[in-house]
């Protein structure tokens, strides 16, 4: 419980430090107006994915890729991915917020994340009660040869791709550091407040030999809601141990905003003053998450790091439903 604990908050200081928490950032990213964001997302993956690797290499913890998310919806091994993708960015463009930060939000006070984090809730209670069971049925064992990452979508050795993989990473961070739309929203620069969200990923591996991510919270929540209500069998109760380490992000998230105040006195980026929008928004986050396996730390940083086709897919999808909904919103 307290490896937890202590990696939740370490996790949620990372994100606050790095201030991609906020909802201006995220929502500047979805509008192309400031690169803070997309700076710090791929440090954090660069960064995340070579200590991943030097782990995995000594022996000390071993990490499956992340398989497809296959819903039987559009006849795709990845429709999960794509449509979960999908309903996470336009939530987080409705929001200002994803699966982490929401929590990283709520530590620092952020008001417009506590609507946030209803709709998630609701969004958790939804997916475990009606939207799951109904997609269980639709479920296909996929192929055992399915490549699910890639190196072997492409054919090179494992080496080669993650050293391509990290070469774009760093051109892209390059270009996007170099351009005058990149303006500082933390203490930190962007790029160091991803390092330090890769680090945190590397405590959580050392620590508790699991990696990040956070939107199975709003899975176990939902789950405990219907367990609590009697619409689970008694003897199943659920897990909790992902709620605590979303709570313990918020602990990490607040002790950092203690330090520096400008977490706290950014614009909103979004309109708190329509609490159903950002409601709704976090509603679609959590049930795209849970949709596609996963959300912007499971999948995008995590996933990512494990070079899994899925968590390209997913955060690609992500992004384009986020900048989509956001230009359609003017």
């Amino acid at each position: 419980m307290l490896d937890t604990i202590a990696c939740g908050a370490a996790f949620g200081a990372a994100l606050a430090a790095a201030a991609v928490h906020q909802p201006y950032v995220i929502v500047s990213q979805l509008s192309l107006a400031n690169f803070h964001m997309l700076e710090s997302f791929l440090a954090a993956a660069a960064s995340s994915a070579l200590l991943t690797a030097v782990v995995q290499t000594t022996g000390y913890a071993a990490f499956p890729p992340r398989s497809f998310s296959f819903l039987g919806l559009l006849g795709s091994s990845f429709d999960g991915n794509l449509l979960g993708g999908l309903l996470q960015g336009a939530g987080m463009a409705l929001s200002g917020a994803c699966a982490g930060t929401v929590f990283a939000q709520n530590g620092a006070g952020i008001r417009s994340s506590f609507y946030a984090l209803g709709g998630a809730m609701v969004g958790g209670i939804i997916w475990t009660g009606f939207l799951r069971p109904a997609l269980q049925h639709r479920r296909k064992p996929l192929p055992t040869t399915q490549k699910l990452t890639v190196d072997r979508q492409l054919g090179l050795g494992r080496t080669s791709t993650l050293l391509l993989l990290e070469t774009v990473f760093v051109a892209v961070i390059g270009v996007a550091a170099s351009s005058t739309t990149t303006q500082t929203q933390g203490p930190v620069h962007p790029i160091t407040g991803g390092l330090l969200i890769g680090l945190a990923q590397l405590f959580s591996i050392l620590l508790r030999k699991t990696m990040l991510g956070t939107s199975s919270a709003f899975e176990e929540f939902g789950d405990s809601i219907w367990w609590l209500v009697g619409g689970a069998p008694r003897a199943t109760r659920p897990a909790y141990k992902n709620m605590l380490f979303a709570v313990s992000l918020a602990l990490g998230s607040y002790l950092v905003s203690l330090r520096f105040s400008t977490l706290t006195a950014t614009k909103s980026g979004v309109d708190a003053s329509n609490p159903a929008r950002v409601a709704l928004g976090g509603a679609l986050i959590a049930v795209g998450s849970r949709m596609a396996g996963g959300c912007t730390s499971g999948h995008g940083i995590s996933g990512i790091s494990l070079m899994s086709v899925s968590s390209f897919v997913t955060v690609a999808a992500m992004f384009a439903g986020g900048i989509g909904v956001t230009f359609a919103l003017g």
